[in-house]
């Protein structure tokens, strides 16, 4: 009997770590969503680049609604002090960037970067759905997971093209930072 209520008693901290970590995971996607809404807008001279995140905006723009309804559903909620962290963090990098001679770069490497903080994040919650039971959670992590990945990978194989472009627009005297 006392086993059966230890283990209960687990389960339910496992189930409450991870509502914790999805609460985590959506205001990184807020984070997200400002970090490449403010990328986005000062892409100029790199077309190809702001088309694929204007994609991943879409993709970062559902998932965090699929993960704020899936913590409405369980009686939970988001973090808005997270939330708001999040925003504010990028917003400062944001602006940190606009003062880079070399931002398109410097943005590309932080988005490399922050994709695969949510590659790790999202591997880690599935982790932790698959152990607390909840398959609902498990699936929805992976699917995310998958988009991140994605996008990691498109940044991997494109990153000396983005160089190269700056590079070459640096060169001649072109307008090269955006």
């Amino acid at each position: 009997m006392a086993q059966m209520a230890k283990t209960a008693e687990m389960m339910e901290s496992k189930e409450d770590r991870l509502h914790q970590w999805l609460r985590d995971a959506h205001a990184m996607e807020e984070q997200a969503l400002t970090m490449l809404n403010a990328q986005a807008q000062r892409l100029e001279h790199y077309p190809e680049l702001r088309n694929r995140i204007e994609k991943h905006i879409q993709e970062t723009e559902s998932q965090e609604r699929r993960l704020r309804e899936l913590l409405e559903q369980n009686g939970g909620g988001t973090s808005a002090m997270k939330d708001a962290m999040g925003k504010m963090t990028a917003m400062m990098q944001g602006m940190s960037g606009m003062f880079a001679g070399d931002e398109v770069v410097k943005g590309a490497m932080a988005g490399y970067v922050f994709e695969h903080l949510e590659i790790a994040s999202y591997r880690a919650l599935a982790a932790a759905a698959a152990a607390a039971g909840d398959t609902r959670t498990e699936q929805l992590c992976e699917s995310i997971l998958e988009e991140e990945e994605n996008m990691a990978r498109w940044l991997d194989e494109h990153m000396p093209q983005i160089v190269e472009t700056f590079l070459e627009r640096e060169a001649r005297d072109m307008t090269a930072k955006r």
